[in-house]
């Protein structure tokens, strides 16, 4: 038995190699080409998808990824922790107050909307699916991707307002989704066991025992890294190391008692601000930096993911993916935005370019993780995978022709029209 243990650690070993291997080279040589490829439909998710796919397809030996899954998730868990406390600290009253409270329309309403459309829709198409599992598939796909929309929202061709909007929205409704699939998965576990008690303990665990794990923790290190920073003590340089530690205790302290680390990790980022009011301003130089490294990690596992999975890919799929990236997105921004007096052509547009990608991507693995086993958990999976996919290729071809569509409607309307209010700039959340 002992032979066989290290056979198999070895082979595990040499899978996880090769692919970072592969993936630090794939990084080195975007970065090389990434300044050409910011203005061709060839987007970063598209070339780091594409190539985990690719990888797999080639090499048959990585097709036995069961085995690495959990030290490939955890890469992509702190991933999404980091991105949620980025999040988090960026969020100021004023720039959900300013700009006629759109970023608030889009997150309040839209976001509701989009869960309940999201779940009559798998409804419909998933009949065998029960009521909780469908909540669970509008959960994880209710989030939209800042990553995905980055060529949208850094384009001085569209309206600031409307950049802003959505940038703000990509960059929270993240964190806003945690609850709702929390939840969901209560829900649904509880049904299948039939006990009650399992559903409160299920939400004390993860929201309330993850809120308490983040407040401690946001507001102590918010207090000590303010502390540090008005008596000199913190070397200007490390100043993000600090910061960045903190969502990394929330990933340790949430998992002893049970707590979720996201929610953890989103609310200590709201609790920092109280303390240390640079966080956001930290926050954002580390997310453009480190923090896209994680995200282009997590694209190319899924990239990996889907090439195993895309044998299985159902038209009800296929069908689902393409309803929930266009009525069950653009429905409820149409509903959300009712009284701005937007343009038809600026609703249609922020309806489209709402695309999923990382959070659900992380997302529909930490439903695995949870291993609630529910019925449907495949169908899940395959519908959330297949919705990703569409969105990453669709999102990403479309956008560079869409902007020019837009522009030219936006070039024709009055200078009084209300997609050229004036609104500063400097607030954007990316």
């Amino acid at each position: 038995m002992q032979p066989r243990k290290r056979v198999s650690s070895l082979r595990t070993g040499s899978r996880i190699m090769i692919i970072a291997a592969v993936f630090v080279l794939l990084v080195f040589l975007y970065s090389l080409a990434s300044r050409r490829l910011e203005h061709t439909i060839v987007t970063a998710p598209i070339v780091f998808t594409a190539a985990g796919m690719l990888l797999v397809s080639t090499l048959p030996v990585l097709n036995e990824l069961e085995a690495d899954r959990n030290a490939l998730l955890l890469l992509a868990e702190v991933g999404l922790v980091l991105t949620l406390f980025s999040d988090a600290t960026r969020i100021s009253p004023r720039v959900l107050k300013e700009n006629e409270r759109l970023p608030v329309r889009l997150l309040s309403a839209g976001m509701l909307l989009s869960i309940l459309l999201g779940a009559a829709a798998a409804t419909v198409v998933f009949p065998g699916l029960s009521i909780w599992e469908v909540g669970v598939l509008a959960a994880i796909l209710a989030p939209t991707d800042a990553g995905l929309g980055e060529v949208i929202v850094n384009s001085p061709r569209v309206p600031v307002r409307i950049r802003q909007a959505l940038s703000v929205e990509a960059g929270l409704n993240d964190g806003l989704s945690v609850p709702f699939l929390m939840f969901f998965i209560a829900l649904a576990s509880a049904g299948t066991t039939g006990t009650g008690g399992t559903f409160m303990r299920y939400v004390v665990e993860q929201i309330g025992f993850g809120t308490l794990v983040g407040v401690g923790v946001g507001l102590a290190g918010g207090r000590l890294l303010g502390l540090a920073e008005d008596k000199g003590w913190m070397a200007g340089s490390l100043r993000q190391l600090g910061l960045v530690a903190l969502p990394l205790l929330c990933v340790m302290g949430s998992k002893p008692v049970g707590a979720s680390m996201f929610i953890a990790a989103y609310v200590a980022g709201l609790a920092v601000q109280i303390g240390f009011k640079r966080a956001g301003e930290e926050s954002v130089e580390f997310t453009e930096g480190w923090g896209r490294l994680l995200d282009f990690f997590v694209f190319f596992f899924f990239g990996m993911l889907v090439a195993r999975a895309f044998g299985r890919f159902s038209p009800a799929c296929l069908v689902y993916g393409v309803i929930s990236l266009t009525a069950v997105r653009m429905l409820p921004v149409a509903v959300a935005l009712v009284g701005t007096r937007l343009s038809a052509a600026t609703v249609l547009f922020m309806g489209w370019f709402g695309p999923r990608g990382l959070a659900s991507i992380v997302l529909g693995l930490v439903y695995l993780e949870e291993e609630a086993h529910l019925p449907g958990e495949t169908t899940i999976t395959l519908a959330v995978m297949a919705t990703v996919l569409l969105s990453i290729f669709a999102h990403g071809v479309s956008s560079l022709p869409g902007i020019g569509l837009y522009a030219k409607k936006i070039a024709a309307m009055d200078a009084s029209a209300p997609e050229h209010l004036k609104i500063a700039d400097s607030e954007r959340l990316s």
